[in-house]
């Protein structure tokens, strides 16, 4: 079996490719009646894996379109790109009425690791990228990265605290904000997908869709395979998991660079504005994908005393940070 690899794209695009067809498996498992079905194509802008033990290779293909269905409906939910979705109608109007269940319910959980986090995580840091996407976008731009004033400005909207979320009404405290899920987003849609497949009977699942869950082991018994990308060379891998009924999510810096020289990156420090450089990359494994990736998009942003202090909020939560000298801090709550 090939090892699933993480990707710490930030972004959300479109579903491609098509059924890829059987894996190659032991002997032993096909006289065993089981078929490990595997379909790799590319989801929410990353590539993407999904892999279920099933004797019957068309009702398995039939699971696998279930899921794209639902990778589809729920990023026409929380695309940035998209013209129709309900973030980029929330972000623009400032306000969303009538919220749909699932962005509701997103959110809500992204205000509860704000606060679980005291703001190491938070959705509103929007305004930020905003503000380096457009200043890094034009011809001749200083490579110090945006004025102050206007660093100080963008973060004087970002504060998760000001956004109201309720089942009727979800809306900004302050003309000017906006949000990304970004950090959270591939995560949940993980979870989904992983708890939609669990709904259908299936308990030896793989799903990889940039952060991956695992349902079970791996059909032969052991468990499934994690690698680990080296950020200094993504060409190989820095480490290897073995997880079972776990999730684990990257985040690191070199994702979504505004600057040749790699000083400016999506992930912002909230409380100054300014990206964070302690770490190149945060690798947190957790029950379900929704907290690894909320944690390792907040773990990124703190030195290691305050994320050894964040982690011991989350019990059976671990982190493997990586410094940018290639040193790595293994945290276990």
């Amino acid at each position: 079996m090939r090892h699933a690899s993480l990707f710490t794209r930030r972004r959300f695009l479109t579903i491609g490719a098509a059924l890829a067809g059987t894996a190659l498996l032991p002997e032993r498992l096909r006289a065993d009646g089981i078929g490990l079905r595997e379909w790799r194509g590319v989801a929410l802008g990353a590539d993407a894996c999904l892999q279920l033990a099933h004797p019957d290779p068309a009702e398995a293909d039939r699971l696998i379109r279930l899921c794209l269905d639902e990778v589809g409906r729920l990023e026409r939910l929380f695309s940035l790109y998209r013209p129709d979705s309900a973030l980029r109608r929330l972000n623009r109007d400032g306000a969303l009425a009538d919220p749909p269940g699932d962005v509701l319910r997103l959110l809500s959980e992204a205000v509860a690791f704000g606060r679980r986090t005291d703001g190491a995580f938070d959705v509103t840091v929007q305004p930020l990228w905003q503000l380096h996407a457009a200043h890094f976008g034009r011809p001749g731009a200083d490579p110090e990265g945006p004025p102050e004033t206007a660093v100080v400005a963008a973060r004087g909207l970002v504060d998760y605290r000001a956004l109201r979320v309720g089942p009727e009404r979800i809306a900004f405290a302050r003309r000017g904000m906006a949000v990304t899920l970004n950090g959270i987003a591939q995560g949940y849609v993980t979870d989904r997908v992983s708890e939609l497949l669990r709904g259908q009977g299936m308990d030896r699942v793989m799903v990889d869709l940039g952060e991956i869950r695992a349902l079970g082991s791996h059909p032969d018994g052991r468990p499934w395979r994690v690698g680990l990308k080296d950020p200094t060379a993504e060409s190989r891998l820095s480490e290897t998991l073995e997880i079972a009924d776990r999730a684990v999510a990257t985040s690191g810096g070199y994702g979504t660079r505004f600057d040749a020289a790699g000083r400016f990156s999506h992930l912002f420090d909230p409380a100054t504005g300014h990206s964070a450089r302690h770490w190149s990359a945060v690798t947190v494994t957790a029950a379900d994908a929704t907290t690894a990736d909320a944690l390792s998009t907040a773990l990124s942003i703190l030195p290691a005393s305050k994320a050894e202090a964040l982690l011991s909020g989350f019990p059976g939560v671990t982190a493997r940070l990586t410094r940018p000298d290639g040193g790595v801090l293994r945290l276990a709550a």
